[in-house]
């Protein structure tokens, strides 16, 4: 018991007048100033266990340690800002991805600054900026779908704190990816092992980087199924709804007609299956649609898609990883999230082939 009748293990409150200090918080933890200073400030290179690091975080908490910010932007001219630039603020699909990014930049004492890139911005334009102009420490970038992976590279300043996602631009910028082989993969081994054998892809813009590994991903499973890869039965147009649509009446040009499609991005795979509906093609019955990337708007078609589940959330928090270990160290990686491993999800929008 304390002197005035409370528990003795009572968390350590902060006075509204006093800041907390390091020293504090080291003192509570049992660590040393410097161990807490580099954990609550995110530095990836320091080495301590998993166990001393949650003391750090469990101390900091319960005392209600705040940093400085403004002293410490002034003392290492950091902001403790990360941007996470991406196309559309507004697709579904970068929803997991935005709560990984902005769960681990809370981890590392962090905050997230999201911004847009759009054709009427360019992409050096965002990109000089928010880091030429100091409002962020690093930046975590989704380029714009069918940007030419050269001039992608050619814009970037190797020496900035500038995570690529979905895309590479090796030498030039770390990235990380989801496994966009495996996922192509998954999604055509589903549609041969419910006895297709014409299946068609609709793919994305051929200058996509994941679009040509979503791609190769579905030739693997063709060829391994013993199944011709036909140039005809695949389309690359891109992953908007439109595009999707475009995509479906192409493909049901094809004599015969393919009994199976994997659309490669889950917004062309919308739109491809409203164009079923309106060209009275019936889904699954006539036509099973299997899409790479699932989003709350797969399950909310009719029929609902079936989907492969991507690593957007742990992409995210890698990223984040990343771009700490740039600004920290200039450390440049690229990194392929292999772990989890995309998962299909089966809805109604797939079927055996009927005899």
């Amino acid at each position: 018991m304390s002197a005035d009748g409370g528990p003795a293990d009572e968390p350590v409150r902060a006075s509204a007048t006093a800041a907390v200090t390091l020293s504090e918080v080291a003192a509570r933890a049992g660590v040393s100033v410097s161990a807490v200073s580099k954990v609550l400030r995110g530095n990836a290179a320091i080495r301590v266990s998993p166990d001393t690091r949650q003391r750090i975080l469990t101390a900091a908490e319960e005392l209600r340690y705040r940093p400085n910010f403004a002293a410490r932007a002034l003392q290492a001219a950091r902001t403790q800002v990360l941007g996470l630039v991406v196309p559309d603020l507004t697709n579904a699909l970068f929803t997991e991805l935005m709560h990984g990014v902005e769960d681990e930049a809370a981890a590392h004492g962090y905050t997230v600054l999201l911004g847009r890139l759009d054709t009427d911005r360019p992409q050096t334009e965002v990109i000089a900026r928010l880091l030429g102009e100091g409002r962020v420490d690093g930046l975590v970038l989704q380029a714009t779908d069918g940007v030419d992976p050269a001039a992608l590279a050619q814009l970037l300043d190797p020496r900035a704190a500038v995570v690529l996602i979905n895309s590479v631009a090796p030498g030039r910028a770390s990235s990380v990816t989801v496994d966009d082989v495996g996922g192509g993969r998954t999604a055509t081994e589903h549609l041969v092992e419910l006895g297709h054998t014409r299946i068609a892809l609709a793919g994305g813009l051929p200058t996509s980087y994941t679009a040509q590994r979503r791609r190769r991903g579905h030739q693997q499973a063709m060829r391994a199924a013993g199944l011709d890869p036909r140039a005809d039965h695949e389309t690359a147009l891109g992953y908007t709804a439109d595009q999707g649509r475009q995509a479906l009446r192409a493909l049901m040009q094809l004599d015969p007609r393919p009994t199976g499609i994997v659309v490669a991005n889950v917004n062309a795979a919308v739109g491809l299956l409203a164009e079923a509906h309106a060209l009275g093609i019936d889904v699954p019955g006539d036509l099973s649609v299997v899409t790479v990337l699932d989003s709350w708007t797969a399950e909310n078609t009719w029929p609902p898609l079936t989907a492969v589940r991507m690593q957007f959330y742990a992409m995210g928090r890698t990223a984040v990883t990343s771009v700490i270990r740039r600004i920290g160290d200039a450390t440049m990686t690229d990194e392929v999230i292999l772990d989890p491993a995309p998962v299909l999800v089966v809805r109604g929008s797939t079927a055996s082939l009927s005899p």
